[in-house]
């Protein structure tokens, strides 16, 4: 439950504490209107906007930018920096495909507005390296665990990930069926956070 894995990241000393120690993701189909998670996120957490094929995209990207402010957490937009800047979002998430482009993945600039804040999907070392190579904050690195979105997908385990964490050159989040009980065992890791669907779907408690 989210409300656990809230009190669960509390014990942990993060590599990183400007960032969001949680960040919801999005899901058309496990989680297909996130903005009463979104409200129950205590604040200094942050929402990744999936949903990459809904037609009502922008309309739930208004949304949740409304509640994100009023919650003090963070929204972040999936592969589109247009559409963050255009409902005043606080950054941007780059597909892992999309870090090989570079700096443009997030607006084209070599310089980040001020806050701007920008995560990248990874699924390999090789992919850690590129997304610190195009400027971003933050790399979510998954599936450290079997997970319900990709089911049957060869997942890190705890020692991998820890391994990958340590190397990498930017902070690391773990992403992969996290919930209370699988976090325990990335102890010791250096990670900078969680981002989870399923396990902050949940009400939570405060952090």
């Amino acid at each position: 439950m989210g409300g656990n894995l809230t009190d669960a990241m509390r014990r942990f000393k993060r590599s990183e504490a400007t960032l969001p120690p949680i960040i919801l993701m999005t899901d058309t189909v496990r989680l297909p209107d996130p903005c009463a998670a979104a409200r129950r996120l205590p604040p200094g957490s942050a929402v990744i906007l999936r949903h990459y094929d809904d037609p009502g995209r922008a309309a739930l990207a208004r949304r949740l930018a409304r509640i994100c402010r009023q919650a003090r957490v963070r929204l972040l937009i999936a592969g589109d920096w247009r559409l963050a800047l255009a409902v005043g979002a606080d950054g941007v998430h780059v597909p892992e495909w999309a870090a090989r482009r570079g700096p443009i993945a997030w607006g084209g600039t070599p310089e980040k507005r001020p806050g701007f804040l920008v995560t990248a999907a990874a699924h390999s070392p090789a992919a850690m390296a590129r997304a610190a190579h195009c400027g971003a904050d933050a790399v979510l690195l998954s599936p450290v665990f079997p997970t319900a979105s990709h089911p049957g997908a060869k997942s890190l385990g705890p020692l991998r990930f820890a391994l990958w964490c340590h190397a990498s050159r930017i902070p690391v989040y773990a992403l992969g069926g996290i919930d209370a009980k699988t976090v325990r065992r990335l102890k010791g890791s250096g990670f900078a956070g969680v981002a989870a669907i399923g396990g902050l779907a949940g009400p939570p408690t405060t952090l």
